[in-house]
């Protein structure tokens, strides 16, 4: 065994963490998918993607004290960051456009907060396995592919959004225009942000390939 491999950790642990927050991030995409097809006990299922979000957070903080104390890691540390940084800010995004929903005091979700947030949960689907793709980087095609679709349903979710805007215009409400638009956006963000973190997959899986 050489050098590198005697230094570099045997458990990868940064993998296992990437897993781990991957995975979280998923797991509060599908829980406000449950919360725009069902806007009851608001408060209760908001609070769970929020606890989602704080659990995130200590994931990213633990990658951030790994990657400072870690001599030789698996990936680039610019890499290690920027993945980190781009999952942290899909979650930020989950869990502000849940706290909007609840803040806001609207009634009821519509279709085009429900197709969303669907399209938010496909994403973080594609990227779970594209995160778990990079352990080992067999197949780096396999990875690819995951961030094309994410690609995809960025696009998809650009058109959602444009259609929102554009019946939230024909109304008469302007307080519930603000709210509303507001909303809509938030959650587009969080598809362009699966979108940075699918760069950020394909770019490790090119390199290290």
């Amino acid at each position: 065994m050489g050098l590198r491999e005697l230094l570099i950790p045997q458990d990868k642990i940064f993998f296992e963490m990437f897993e781990r927050q991957a995975a979280t991030v998923r797991e509060a995409a599908y829980l406000l998918v449950a919360l725009s097809e069902d806007f009851t006990n608001v408060r209760d299922k908001r609070h769970a993607i929020e606890l989602l979000e704080h659990q995130g957070d200590q994931i990213t903080h633990g990658i951030y004290e790994q990657l400072n104390r870690t001599f030789i890691t698996p990936l680039d540390p610019e890499e290690i960051s920027r993945l980190a940084s781009t999952l942290d800010d899909v979650l930020d995004y989950i869990d502000g456009s849940s706290e909007k929903m609840y803040y806001y005091g609207i009634e009821n979700t519509d279709s085009h907060m429900v197709e969303l947030s669907k399209l938010i949960h496909l994403s973080t689907i594609e990227i779970e396995g594209a995160v778990k793709g990079i352990r080992s980087i067999k197949d780096p095609r396999y990875i690819e592919e995951r961030c094309i679709e994410v690609n995809r349903l960025e696009n998809l979710a650009d058109d959602v959004l444009a259609h929102a805007v554009t019946d939230l215009f024909q109304t008469n409400d302007a307080i519930m225009i603000i709210k509303l638009k507001d909303i809509y956006e938030h959650l587009e963000t969080a598809t362009d942000y699966c979108e940075d973190v699918a760069n950020v997959l394909s770019d490790i899986a090119i390199r290290h390939s």
